[in-house]
């Protein structure tokens, strides 16, 4: 049963319905989504008990269905997630008894306003009615379904088959000119089937987005009234027939014509549009210290800069930042995570917090504040955006310690426990308890003043250090209250944990998060993940951020792959989500790892690590083409639209993606074998291009132009070379082909 409705309330009596009568209905609304159960007379019982439901009751029931909305999250509990300029696909099941034709529209509006926006809903079978809605505006909005019985299609629908099979139709032509003068009367009469009492289902007005407004429909009935009885005085009821089946005035009249059993949603339902980069960008991660000549001397912010031209040439649009604050002393670990810190060595930047200051300070060897904001600075110029870590945890040495010790959980001998997420051990962390008498809210609000601060140094993408290990009540009024105030914030959520804790945390707030796609590496497993994320009810919530590494995974595949591993996982993050992102050192296919483990050896977490950026054998060139491939093709912003075809080798994935209006068609063929050449014969899905067979194609990794004809494409894949191909696809006209 539907959640919602209201719909025309039809009398008992043998009265002839009318479209006049339309606004005298009144309108009753079904308190519950799903009927309650009704204990009915037994058959042939003389003094049955009388049924609680009474038929009044049945009468204003909703006689049109509305039900599997989407996007919907938890039936509306939680805001769906969309991004400005990206259509929403709105979809619902509607249907009605026997053959009847059904009308449908969505309401959509920003929250603020006061006007619904109308967009006609459009059947593409089974009963699945669907519209893609462009916001254009970054802010919550709300939508609504509504749909109802559609006369005048079942009318058309009836008249053009009859007509086609020779079957007279005079009669059926004068039943339209009376209907049509009805719809007409009625419209004259400025009246409408929306009541205006205390069953009405909204009170806002409403904006159509129809070609033609009510004043043009009207003089379009006018018009074709006047044709129908010049073709009758003509006996030209050819021509009555064809002004009749206009498609014109089948437009018209869906703009003024009485909505007869009209049903709407009972709630509306919110979607958060949020900027683009919410759902499309590239990310670099690097530690600024590490951005020397030497692993003696501390990289700075300035050295950084240094940096940016390189960064951008490679295509990135954000350049992320482990902590960047003062490192504490006590328990500092060493190099390769050692438990003792040799003389020198900087410690993780994940022991938060020293003398110099906490989580609101910068570390003085990067530069202090002012080399962040010289650095800030600099990179808005070369268009790159900063995302620093939010990491909840702090050094021994944090002075919270000091100030606050009663945000801290404490050991009966005085002592605090360090932070543990086993079989991991953090001697060098300690962690704050959000529940203790003295932390409730102050310090859930120190939190929140950090965030506060660092936006107001420039800041608006956080990546949050693991969320899942924090109470989800803090996560999601934190997140709700900084964008309140500063809507343009990107949350990140760095939650390698169960699947149900990682979705819970998209649905509060996260705009990203992390992915199990760092250990999806067979044609199957990605496959299978990526219908799970681009599909209801996961796609309506959840924003995949497909790193292809992490200061804390150094992936299984790549550690033996060599380079043609590197471009393996580079062309499938890339293409796959609309968001990416590498950690320095994959662009010069890094892989040595602690033995038997999915850790670097050498961690730059706990050393600093210069390196050689001009190393051969590195695939610079290829991530700088892959991110302008994703710029130029608009087809390659989302996971939404992506689609799985046959290629005929296990070791071959092949996919495509495309804009709505299919102006932008990308396919993409990968090998997931490393280390040998595979061939497939790829199968083109010309059952979604309307039978187009002859295409021009371009290979946009290596620059090649061709066309193909048919269903079934050859291609080869040498790991030594390239170890993909992503094609853009236009249509050749028959001109072109013979030419």
């Amino acid at each position: 049963m539907p959640d919602f409705h209201r719909g025309d309330v039809v009398s008992g009596s043998k009265k002839k319905f009318s479209y006049a009568d339309a606004e005298k209905s009144p309108f009753a609304e079904q308190r519950s989504g799903v009927a309650r159960e009704q204990k009915l007379p037994e058959s042939g019982t003389a003094h049955a008990q009388k049924s609680p439901f009474a038929v009044q009751q049945a009468l204003e029931r909703a006689r049109v269905v509305i039900n599997e909305v989407s996007p919907c999250v938890e039936a509306g509990r939680f805001p769906a997630k969309a991004t400005v300029d990206q259509p929403v696909t709105i979809a619902a099941r509607i249907f009605t008894d026997g053959h009847n034709r059904l009308a449908a529209r969505v309401l959509w509006k920003e929250a603020a306003e006061s006007h619904w926006h109308t967009y006609p809903m459009h059947l593409l079978g089974n009963d699945l009615w669907e519209v893609a809605v462009v916001p254009r505006k970054m802010a919550r909005h709300h939508f609504r379904i509504e749909a109802w019985l559609d006369p005048w299609q079942n009318f058309r629908h009836e008249l053009q088959q009859k007509f086609q099979a020779g079957v007279p139709v005079a009669v059926e032509c004068e039943e339209g000119r009376i209907l049509l003068r009805e719809i007409l009367d009625f419209t004259c009469d400025n009246k409408r089937n929306r009541a205006s009492g205390p069953g009405a289902f909204m009170v806002d007005p409403i904006i159509s987005h129809s070609r033609i407004d009510a004043a043009q429909a009207v003089q379009m009935l006018d018009a074709a009234l006047q044709r129908l009885d010049r073709a009758r005085a003509l006996d030209d009821l050819e021509g009555e027939v064809h002004t009749l089946l206009s498609p014109t005035l089948a437009e018209a009249v869906a703009v003024v014509e009485p909505r007869r059993f009209l049903t709407q949603t009972r709630q509306s339902y919110p979607v958060d549009v949020e900027r683009t980069a919410a759902g499309y960008s590239a990310w670099y991660e690097l530690f600024p210290r590490s951005i020397t000549d030497s692993p003696q001397r501390h990289g700075t912010f300035d050295d950084v800069i240094a940096r940016l031209p390189a960064i951008q040439a490679m295509g990135f649009d954000v350049l992320y930042f482990p902590p960047i604050h003062p490192i504490g002393r006590k328990h500092r670990k060493g190099r390769n995570n050692s438990v003792t810190a040799g003389p020198g060595e900087p410690g993780s930047p994940y022991a938060i917090g020293a003398e110099e200051g906490g989580h609101d300070a910068v570390h003085p060897q990067l530069g202090g504040i002012e080399g962040f904001r010289r650095l800030h600075a600099a990179a808005k110029n070369y268009g790159l955006e900063i995302a620093l870590d939010f990491a909840i945890q702090c050094s021994p040495d944090h002075p919270w310690l000091k100030t606050h010790p009663d945000w801290f959980s404490w050991r009966p001998d005085g002592t605090i426990r360090y932070a543990e997420n086993p079989p991991k051990k953090y001697q060098d962390i300690v962690n704050v308890d959000f529940y203790a008498e003295n932390a409730r809210p102050p310090m859930w609000l120190a939190w929140r003043d950090i965030i506060l601060y660092w936006i107001s140094e420039g800041v608006s993408i956080f990546r949050v250090d693991n969320p899942h290990t924090k109470p989800l009540p803090f996560w999601q009024w934190l997140i709700a209250d900084i964008r309140s105030r500063h809507p343009q914030t990107i949350f990140l959520s760095e939650a390698f944990t169960r699947p149900a804790m990682m979705y819970q945390l998209a649905k509060i707030g996260f705009t990203q998060s992390y992915t199990y796609f760092i250990w999806r590496n067979s044609k199957s497993e990605l496959s299978d993940y990526m219908t799970e994320l681009s599909t209801p009810p996961v796609r309506d919530f959840y924003r995949p951020h497909f790193f292809v590494n992490t200061p804390d995974i150094n992936p299984y595949f790549t550690q033996h792959s060599g380079r043609a591993g590197f471009l393996i996982r580079s062309a499938l993050a890339a293409t796959l989500s609309g968001l990416w992102g590498v950690y320095s050192g994959f662009e010069y296919c890094e892989a040595a790892a602690l033995p038997g483990r999915e850790e670097y050896l050498d961690s730059e977490k706990y050393e600093i690590k210069p390196r050689d950026f001009s190393a051969p054998g590195n695939i610079i060139a290829e991530i700088s083409r892959l991110n302008q491939i994703r710029k130029e093709n608009p087809a390659l912003h989302t996971h939404l639209n992506v689609k799985f075809y046959e290629s005929h080798n296990d070791q071959v994935i092949f996919y495509g993606k495309a804009t709505l209006d299919r102006s932008n068609i990308i396919l993409v063929a990968v090998s997931l074998d490393p280390h040998r050449g595979q061939d497939a014969q790829l199968r083109l899905p010309l059952h979604e291009w309307e039978g187009q067979e002859t295409w021009e194609v371009t290979e946009l990794m290596r620059d090649l132009h061709f066309q193909w004809r048919g269903e079934y494409q050859h291609w080869y894949f040498d790991p030594g070379e390239i170890p993909f191909a992503i094609w853009r696809l236009r249509p050749l006209t028959a001109a072109v082909v013979t030419g």
